[in-house]
């Protein structure tokens, strides 16, 4: 399982590029819709997702940047063999395109042409903090490896518009897996990279085409919506078909920190991932509207500082 080769699909937006904001803003219809959180790239996140694949995943095999036509990394080599750009329409119907719903677009990444049959997922905050092997995904017996925090809310909790999307679409998992498996708590995937089956993520839109179709038509996140990945997940575990990582190595492995608008917090969190040392470390823009200098000059620079070197997929 360690020399086994998974192909990596990172799945990126800048709202900075020409025509962007205004095609969403024709479409938007409530605040969620437009949040900048989701869209922005004021880090160059993705260019440090590439360098920390390079440095911490020999293993890898292609890597696929899923993102909307005709956008593209200013820094990107795109000639390089190992890095191939894959826009919404050539695996997305029209009829639902543009789509900005992550929920949606995830559900469709396993129609990449060419892609492993088991594969990774990245979102542009997700990155690689030390060496990993690719059985850090797989059980020895040939099973997903996969890593919770935490459990699915209630499947009785209220869903409304004074809640986001986002645990809207949380309640409506949980709720799905209850109705068809019976009331029992279940697991919530971490927020960190993703090993995707290509046959489970299939099984699972078959098993529940009208909760998929619902998500997919949604153009941004919906109250409706169910999350693809956080479903199947759990589904697998509840099956038998993949293993959870130990509560004691999730923690020690894997670390989340949310970026606010505060230097002197962004300080104290980046100083705080040093000494635990995860082998993924996920960086969550919770910036706000208008990200003050400083508290993005401190994540920059951690950056820069943790991944110093240009990777091959750099121009």
């Amino acid at each position: 399982m360690a020399d086994e080769t998974l192909d990596v699909v990172c799945t990126w937006v800048d709202d900075s590029f020409p025509g962007f904001n205004e095609e969403r803003q024709r479409y938007a219809r409530t605040k969620h819709d437009l949040n900048p959180n989701r869209t922005r790239d004021n880090l160059d996140l993705l260019k440090f997702v590439l360098r920390s694949l390079e440095r911490h995943a020999p293993w890898r095999g292609t890597i696929y940047i899923v993102t909307c036509r005709p956008q593209v990394p200013r820094w990107m080599r795109l000639d390089h063999p190992g890095l191939k750009m894959v826009y919404l329409d050539e695996i997305m119907p029209p009829e639902i395109l543009p789509s900005f719903n992550a929920f949606g677009i995830e559900s469709y990444l396993h129609c990449i042409p060419g892609l492993s049959r088991r594969f990774l997922t990245f979102n542009d905050d997700m990155l690689l903090f030390g060496p990993t092997r690719a059985s850090d995904f797989q059980a020895e017996d040939g099973r997903l490896k996969l890593y919770f925090e935490g459990q699915l809310p209630s499947a009785n909790k209220r869903v409304s518009e004074r809640i986001s999307p986002f645990n809207a679409s949380l309640v409506n998992t949980a709720r799905l897996l209850e109705e068809t498996l019976g009331p029992r708590p279940r697991p919530h995937q971490a927020h960190h990279p993703r090993v995707v089956d290509q046959e489970d993520m299939r099984e699972v839109i078959e098993r529940w085409p009208e909760a998929f179709a619902r998500t997919r038509a949604s153009r941004f996140r919906g109250h409706d919506n169910v999350l693809p990945h956080i479903l199947m997940a759990a589904y697998l575990i509840e099956r038998g078909r993949a293993v959870a990582a130990s509560p004691d190595e999730t923690r020690r492995r894997m670390h989340y920190v949310g970026l606010e608008n505060i230097a002197i917090w962004n300080w104290w969190q980046l100083r705080r991932v040093r000494g635990v040392r995860p082998s993924f470390l996920a960086l969550n823009d919770n910036y706000g509207a208008r990200p003050r200098a400083a508290a993005e000059a401190v994540a920059r620079r951690f950056l820069e500082e943790t991944y110093p070197d240009a990777s091959s997929f750099e121009s």
